[in-house]
């Protein structure tokens, strides 16, 4: 990626950063309202606002970035991840946490929270060629997978090591959320850099009568995409890595260490797959990968609480991330592909916002499982079976709206 442009490089800059800072706090921020002295109820609850802060957050500034300008909606990113950090750190109050957690754009998981992604593929998707699209949302993504891990592992080794020299443990998990906030900054001295080529064309700022959501022409096929990305995104919802953790466990009965070597492979294996669609990509077209990748991958993932031991199970379960996640870069580029330049900002933040609202209420569903059912595998015949709907149910409806670069003849 060194002969990208100077816009990209910035953006992946960021992008690296944020999830770097997502990363420390993926692994700290229970045990940090635990120390503060929140009970599990008021934990859970927190939890909860802030997965839904989040998400309103990111559909009202997704939605509003084309039209008020992309790098002014990711600066006020920039500075809700500041204020977060700040009050999250200096705070032992529910109300005050609750508030800081809900509106800080604070990821409990580690993962892609806030409007950061939907303006940045945005942004990325103005300044790079259409037939570099998918290359560049796949190194994207790759180093976001990256960053989360590397956070990840300073947050444990630092707090670890503050303890050791005498910190408390709520002193040594607050370091943490100070540095979160300093990382925030960073981001905006990065995002302050950028130029207006990222920005939508100057008639999306004109474009506002008739909008809803931000989205006038491209309406129908954004909500109909959304409505088929939170379909999978629910069923997703069923195996999230922390089930899938407790599954194993149980199951087979294994330890912390063989279980954080799996989720150590998955997670290298799935920033690998979206690499290796790229050019599959280019040969079969974008939605033909997101759909023929997917369902072998949701075969396998049935398979699991098939296998006779944890070997094979995780062996399967390896072997399905090998392949699950090449449908995330071409459907990030094919969003931003078949909407107007106006409009990708508010089409990638309306979908992200369905994703995330679907794995949010799966847990929900899940929870009302018999304990028999969930042991049995249960979760992975729902959610691969679901899966497998979407993804037909995908192909069938979009196999026929091609974005600019498949339409006309296709080359060798």
């Amino acid at each position: 990626m060194g002969d990208a442009p100077r816009n990209v490089r910035l953006l992946f800059a960021a992008r690296i950063v944020r999830m770097f800072a997502y990363g420390l706090l993926g692994v700290v921020l229970v045990l940090y309202l635990a120390a503060r002295g929140l009970d599990e109820a008021r934990i859970g609850l927190l939890l909860t606002l802030t997965f839904l802060g989040d998400a309103v957050v990111s559909l009202w500034l997704s939605t509003h970035a084309d039209r008020w300008g992309r790098r002014k909606a990711l600066l006020v990113g920039a500075a809700l991840m500041l204020l977060g950090g700040v009050v999250m750190a200096l705070t032992g109050d529910f109300i005050l946490l609750t508030i800081a957690a809900t509106i800080g754009v604070i990821s409990p998981t580690g993962n892609e929270v806030g409007p950061f992604l939907a303006v940045e593929q945005a942004g990325l998707a103005q300044v790079v060629p259409a037939t570099e699209r998918t290359r560049f949302f796949a190194w994207y993504n790759l180093m976001g997978y990256a960053a989360t891990a590397v956070g990840a592992l300073v947050a444990g080794v630092l707090s670890e090591s503050l303890q050791h020299a005498g910190w408390s443990d709520q002193q040594s998990y607050a370091a943490l959320f100070w540095a979160y906030g300093g990382l925030g900054l960073v981001i905006a001295g990065l995002i302050a850099r950028l130029d207006g080529t990222v920005e939508a064309p100057a008639r999306a700022r004109a474009a506002e009568a008739g909008a809803v959501f931000g989205l006038r022409e491209s309406r129908g096929t954004v909500l109909r995409l959304s409505a088929l990305f939170s379909v999978d995104a629910f069923a997703g919802g069923f195996i999230v890595q922390s089930f899938l953790v407790y599954w194993f466990h149980v199951r087979f009965g294994v330890g912390e260490s063989a279980l954080g070597g799996v989720f150590f492979g998955t997670n290298l294996l799935s920033g690998l797959s979206a690499l290796a669609a790229v050019p599959l990509a280019r040969r079969i077209g974008l939605v033909n990968t997101m759909v023929f990748t997917h369902l072998p991958s949701n075969v396998l993932l049935m398979l699991v609480p098939l296998m006779p031991s944890f070997g094979w199970a995780a062996a399967v379960l390896w072997a399905r991330h090998m392949i699950s996640q090449m449908d995330v870069p071409t459907r990030q580029s094919y969003v931003s592909a078949v909407v107007p330049e106006a409009e990708r900002s508010a089409a990638n933040g309306v979908t992200g916002t369905a994703r995330q609202l679907g794995t949010a209420l799966a847990p929900l569903c899940a929870g009302v499982m018999p304990a028999a059912a969930l042991l049995a595998g249960g979760p992975f015949f729902f959610a691969g079976g679901l899966k497998i709907v979407y993804d037909l149910a995908l192909w069938r409806s979009f196999r026929r709206v091609k974005p600019p670069e498949e339409q006309g003849p296709r080359r060798g």
